[in-house]
């Protein structure tokens, strides 16, 4: 499939809560846009956990425009997708990649995020691309992840580097930029071990990969992407205020598109902290990684939304 095939596959599920209301606010050819129709569009808005500040935006924009009048359903849609895109246009942006040498990503999320499976498509991206890649497996206290990464590792043609179970995963970190060094390789993709954004202990031994990192590669890490987990809703928030402020994430890797019904918390995130969206996971297959390109992830999630039906 290509591009937006994926993408919609992946937003089936947000797309099913907005047709179906939608639909139901219009059950005839037209309808008024008074009190009653501004209210039935916000809760329909606000279920797809785009949030209020956009939610009311669009909402506004509707009243001003088109208040007193007997819309139907694409009138309506021209509005959401307009409010929308002015908000994710600004979290479009490409991958920052190292001017000479080695790129080195740093990996951050709570435990059961879709963090591994993430780097493991985003490795399976530069393979792809011809790209030589080395894993570090820097989630060391947990032994069932460290053989999650190994298996990807195999599937998609890259190298890891592990430690011993409790190791001091600064010393992965140090030990896989090194080999990514030594070898000749293109990218360096870094886990590490799931954690709350609360616990502050784990936030600093962030801290310390990265200076671990930055004493190969001055620049290093090039980035430092945020696996937020799209089934999250609003609890993606606090997800990434945390980990913005203690772990200096550059960008957000939303995964498990493809299992919610929530993919609107995508436009709060991006709006709230200023994080790029780099990339969107649509499925658990190697390949079911992509980009994120504002115009195409809206003409994905409104497309259906507002068809008439039969």
């Amino acid at each position: 499939m290509g591009f937006l095939d994926r993408i919609k596959a992946g937003l089936a599920k947000t797309v099913k809560v907005l047709s179906t209301d939608v639909r139901d606010l219009f059950k005839r050819e037209g309808r008024l846009v008074d009190e009653e129709f501004l209210a039935d569009l916000r809760r329909t808005l606000v279920k797809t956990d785009m949030g209020p500040a956009a939610a009311e935006a669009i909402v506004a924009d509707v009243q001003e425009r088109l208040r007193a009048r007997v819309v139907d359903p694409e009138v309506v849609l021209d509005s959401i997708r307009r409010q929308l895109l002015e908000r994710l246009r600004p979290a479009e942006a490409g991958l920052a990649v190292a001017a000479a040498g080695p790129t080195v990503i740093l990996v951050t999320g709570v435990n059961g995020s879709g963090k591994t499976t993430s780097i493991a498509k985003l490795a399976r991206l530069f393979t792809r691309d011809g790209k030589r890649v080395v894993l570090g497996a820097g989630d060391t206290f947990r032994a069932a992840a460290v053989e999650q990464l190994a298996m990807w590792a195999s599937r998609v043609g890259a190298e890891i580097v592990r430690g011993e179970t409790g190791s001091d995963p600064a010393s992965v970190a140090h030990r896989a930029v090194a080999r990514t060094i030594e070898g000749g390789f293109d990218v360096c993709i870094i886990d590490t071990a799931g954690r709350l954004q609360t616990q502050s202990n784990l936030m600093q031994e962030l801290g310390k990969i990265r200076r671990v990192i930055a004493k190969q590669i001055p620049e290093a890490p090039h980035e430092t992407l945020l696996v937020l987990d799209a089934t999250a809703g609003q609890n993606a928030l606090s997800q990434a205020k945390g980990f913005k402020e203690a772990a200096g994430c550059t960008g957000i890797v939303l995964a498990k598109l493809d299992g919610s019904a929530r993919g609107g918390v995508i436009v709060p995130v991006a709006e709230q902290f200023g994080l790029p969206v780099k990339f969107v996971g649509v499925g658990e297959l190697a390949d079911d990684l992509e980009a994120f390109v504002p115009e195409q992830f809206l003409q994905a999630l409104l497309e259906g939304a507002f068809d008439k039906g039969d």
